[in-house]
């Protein structure tokens, strides 16, 4: 299933990339760069078929198909940002509030009321942000986690997303790849003290604050709602992206309860479904590696890792985290 960085399960065939650590093409026998297990799974008698390797160019038509069927974003008129203060380079670190207004001047909240976004809301709250306190998962938050897969898998976007991973023989099933899908957002890790106190999930969408300082948090609502309420305070933007319409891409700092992350990314405007669709075909495909994606023709990549200290299933890994990446 998984494309692990240092293996050629599921690769067999892909073209040459100088940011792979290890390669599974034609020519890396001749190039003696090989990973160690290309003969097991490329060989005539191979695991791995390269029709089911996934290439750049599939990426990157896949995430305009998403793109297009992302019918829950918001529209233009239903987000007003402010983002003020352009940091460079030297200015990301220091820790001043170059903004004096909020990032957000005006979100219609009717968007929140469609099913994907309510259920994806209810999950915000159910996580202590604090590493090595270990989460502790109720009846409901479980129930909460079902009603959220099932909201998602009803659009039309998640169901391209399948069927595409369906045919390069990721998953036999819908029930399947939902399974699969709760295990690797919401199966919970230790990140410190042993405690099992996160999980992908938490990570990318709530975010986590670790050794003094914000660690995931890449979510437009969460931010929009914790600055609604005061705890979040915008700083500055390192990178605006070249979409005039949502979702657009913003790189930004930030203080939350006066924890700062430094440089912070998040799609804006989209729906819930979009990046959780987006983030699992990159951690499926290009998984401790860029992942090369094209949406409304302009470029962009994602950037995902694995969770390398523990795992489930045969082998199987949880999310670490997933972002986009600004320049």
């Amino acid at each position: 299933l998984y494309t692990a960085p240092d293996s050629c399960e599921g690769r067999c065939g892909e073209p040459f990339s100088e940011e792979d650590e290890c390669h599974c093409h034609a020519e890396c026998e001749r190039q003696r760069n090989c990973c160690e297990d290309h003969e097991r799974h490329c060989g005539p008698d191979g695991f791995s078929s390269s029709r089911d390797s996934i290439s750049e160019q599939e990426l990157r038509e896949l995430s305009e198909q998403l793109y297009g069927a992302d019918h829950n974003k918001a529209r233009p008129s239903d987000i007003a940002i402010n983002p003020q203060h352009r940091a460079g380079p030297e200015e990301t670190g220091e820790r001043q509030d170059r903004s004096p207004q909020p990032l957000y001047k005006y979100v219609n909240e009717e968007l929140f009321s469609k099913p994907t976004y309510s259920s994806f809301i209810k999950l915000l709250d159910n996580y202590q942000r604090a590493t090595g306190r270990e989460e502790e998962v109720t009846a409901e938050e479980l129930r909460e986690q079902d009603n959220f897969l099932q909201e998602v898998m009803k659009t039309e976007l998640m169901q391209k997303l399948f069927a595409f991973l369906h045919g390069k023989k990721r998953y036999g099933s819908e029930q399947e790849f939902v399974e699969d899908l709760r295990e690797m957002w919401f199966g919970l890790y230790s990140r410190a003290d042993g405690e099992r106190d996160s999980s992908g999930f938490e990570h990318v969408f709530s975010g986590e604050v670790k050794k003094g300082k914000v660690s995931g948090f890449h979510n437009w609502i969460r931010f929009y709602l914790l600055e609604k309420q005061g705890v979040v305070n915008y700083f500055s933007h390192n990178f605006d992206g070249p979409w005039d319409t949502y979702p657009d891409v913003l790189g930004l700092q930030f203080s939350w309860d006066g924890f700062y992350k430094e440089v912070g990314s998040a799609f804006i405007g989209c729906s819930p479904e979009f990046e959780f669709g987006l983030y699992t075909l990159c951690f499926l495909a290009r998984p401790g590696r860029a992942c090369h994606l094209s949406l409304g023709g302009h470029s962009l990549s994602v950037q995902t890792y694995p969770w390398t200290k523990s795992g489930y299933g045969s082998g199987r890994k949880f999310i670490a985290t997933a972002y986009v990446m600004s320049p």
